[in-house]
């Protein structure tokens, strides 16, 4: 049995993933860490990594950026692993975990769904035949109370295409309406919708002369994040120092 220090709790994936180890016999919570001790849950609940008692044998983080530090110092101290599916990470805080890496197995991902990871690798094989004679735009898609924008999944997407172009970067594009020009060749467009309760929506579209070629992912709940996190944690367990994304799990798999 995998025992799980959950940060990040009581918020939409943290409920999710909650939800999910209740099913699972090889996984599960034995504390949660938040901002605010709410209501009852099936384990304890702190407000400080440090203040849990309980023994962990690996951290999932589904918080917020602003709680990178705590619970990254913790894992540090605890000597633990820690699978990151929190988005909106300043380039500093990005470097703190590839550091982390070089001390305690860390994967950090934008999006745990298998889906989006399968994406990533075609969006890829799409850009190197196309770029050059196809214009790149993204789409994402996403609920209100969503706090960065565009998403760290449209972001993965872009960067996916960007290794593909041999020797030319190209340039992401957030916002069309303050420039009165041509779209040059050189860019991606992204492009950010936030509404409602949309788990997440994402569009790729390759846009030559007379055909227009769509990528799309729609995730239906976020129970497949949080079971794709789940899957993270239990590959993560057991490995050594380094830094792992979602695409080591399926290689892995095969």
């Amino acid at each position: 049995m995998i025992r799980i220090l959950l940060n990040g709790c009581y918020g939409r994936m943290g409920q999710a993933v909650t939800r999910s180890c209740k099913y699972n016999d090889k996984m599960m919570i034995v504390a949660g860490v938040d901002t605010v001790v709410k209501e009852e849950i099936d384990y304890p609940v702190y407000t400080e990594p440090g203040q849990v008692k309980e023994k962990a044998d690996i951290i999932i983080d589904f918080s917020h950026p602003s709680a990178l530090e705590r619970i990254l110092n913790y894992a540090l101290e605890k000597s633990l692993p820690i699978v990151i599916a929190t988005t909106g990470h300043s380039e500093a805080q990005k470097d703190l975990i590839v550091n982390a890496s070089k001390s305690i197995p860390v994967l950090l991902s934008a999006n745990m769904s298998l889906g989006i990871n399968l994406i990533l690798d075609l969006v890829k094989r799409a850009a190197k035949m196309l770029h050059g004679t196809f214009d790149i735009e993204i789409i994402e898609k996403h609920h209100n109370q969503k706090l960065d924008a565009p998403s760290g999944t449209a972001l993965a997407i872009a960067d996916s295409i960007n290794s593909a172009i041999p020797g030319k970067e190209m340039k992401y594009v957030y916002d069309r309406h303050s420039t009165r020009q041509k779209r040059t060749t050189d860019e991606i467009g992204i492009h950010s919708i936030r509404g409602g309760t949309i788990p997440g929506e994402h569009s790729v579209i390759f846009a030559g002369n007379d055909e227009v070629i769509e990528i799309k992912h729609t995730a239906i709940s976020r129970d497949l994040f949080a079971e794709g996190a789940i899957k993270a944690a239990a590959f993560l367990y057991g490995k050594p120092p380094g830094f792992y994304k979602m695409q080591d799990i399926f290689s892995y798999d095969d």
